[in-house]
């Protein structure tokens, strides 16, 4: 277990307030400008290359042209709202109120950044899972939180049901589980979501769950937290349609949760975005309605390109560890000899025409030890793109 509280320290060591107050460039620009001017295959940013599905793009072209172009109401539009409700019964059993219990967001990332923002006081502590999504310390940070982290090890990166328990203290405000996970693709099993749900109970503690990738698992099931027994009135759940209809760039996404708590995250959402996306709400909500068939397509397709990836990363001397969800694959490079896997990122392009991003970009600085040769590669790429990576990795010729 690990407890920062620094208010310096901006999401988890790749970004830093410096002395003058400015926040210096992550990891994420470096390496993005760098696939840029080197014309490199940018697999460090997990966005797709290719459309969501024509559903989708026509009902939100529908609704600019229907004149859907105006504020929509401050909790997301009947339709998008009811579509959402329904998405939760069909697939977990969940039953909501349109009206009271879901608020349509921009994106997950403003989702748990409002419910970060009201549910937390100076001093109180979030648990997160670690290596974590670089936004929740930052998050964290601007609350005046303290971030506690339950760390997750190679090669399956499951959390220890110890370590757990360790996190917990009667400081403990929120747990964050991000479940299928970002950057490792571990999904969590019921036996942990449980000990989580009891856990929260003994300390009085709220769970919020980011579960952006649900519909992206190869083979293992998600099983929304919200969904267990005694769960649901503690439980804040968040997604979004980013990653599911390949739309990452329209950021509508959702929250679900207890009316009472979800009034309460409502009054810091409304003066953050206030609202936004008015048609693309639309085309989010009949995306929702497609058939099951979309939904295993889904993860069948990403799950080849996964393999694709892997398959030219083992090639070129990486150990990789396989991914049971998600965008993401994790490649150790310590069989490559490499010790600082931030370095060897800065010259991937050059040996190997391919960005990646070192996982200690997820991680606070005082653990890099444990994660210093892991790489972060994303595979929601077209299939030629994936295949003409891995080829050159395969080819990798490394410096001597």
């Amino acid at each position: 277990m690990t407890v920062t509280g620094s208010w310096e320290r901006a999401a988890n060591g790749a970004m830093l307030l410096g002395a003058d107050g400015q926040l210096s460039q992550t990891i994420f620009a470096e390496m993005s400008a760098l696939a840029v001017t080197s014309g490199a295959i940018n697999l460090g940013q997990g966005f797709p290359d290719e459309d969501g599905p024509a559903e989708v793009l026509d009902a939100a072209r529908k609704a600019i042209s229907d004149g859907a172009n105006q504020y929509p109401p401050g909790n997301g539009f009947p339709v998008l709202r009811n579509a959402i409700v329904e998405h939760q019964e069909r697939f977990y059993g969940i039953e909501l109120d349109p009206d009271t219990e879901v608020l349509a967001t921009a994106g997950a990332t403003e989702a748990l950044a409002a419910t970060i923002l009201a549910l937390t006081n100076e001093g109180d502590e979030v648990i997160t899972l670690e290596p974590f999504y670089d936004a929740y310390g930052a998050m964290i940070n601007y609350a005046r939180a303290t971030h506690v982290t339950v760390p997750l090890r190679s090669p399956d990166f499951q959390p220890n049901h110890d370590d757990i328990r360790a996190a917990f203290s009667g400081r403990t405000r929120l747990i964050i589980l991000n479940s299928p996970h970002n950057p490792t693709g571990a999904v969590l099993d019921r036996e942990t979501l449980e000990l989580i749900v009891e856990l929260a109970h003994k300390y009085d503690a709220l769970i919020v769950t980011d579960e952006v990738y649900e519909h992206i698992t190869f083979g293992f099931e998600h099983i929304p937290v919200a969904s267990l027994p005694g769960a649901f009135d503690r439980t804040i759940s968040i997604s979004s349609g980013g990653k599911t209809f390949n739309t990452t760039g329209w950021k509508i996404g959702w929250i679900t949760a207890p009316q009472p708590i979800l009034q309460a995250i409502m009054a810091v959402k409304q003066y953050l975005t206030y609202v936004n996306g008015a048609p693309l709400q639309h085309g989010i909500a009949a995306g929702l309605g497609l058939p099951d068939s979309y939904f295993d397509d889904l993860s069948s397709g990403l799950a080849r390109k996964r393999d694709t990836l892997g398959t030219g990363l083992r090639n070129a001397g990486f150990d990789v560890s396989t991914p049971q969800a998600g965008y993401f694959i994790i490649a150790d490079a310590a069989p490559l000899g490499v010790t600082d896997a931030a370095e060897f990122c800065r010259q991937l392009p050059e040996l190997a025409g391919v960005v990646g991003i070192p996982v200690t970009a997820f991680v606070h600085p005082a653990n890099h030890g444990d994660y210093n040769t892991l790489i972060r590669f994303a595979y929601c790429k077209k299939p030629d793109v994936l295949e003409r990576a891995a080829a050159q990795l395969s080819g990798m010729k490394l410096r001597h």
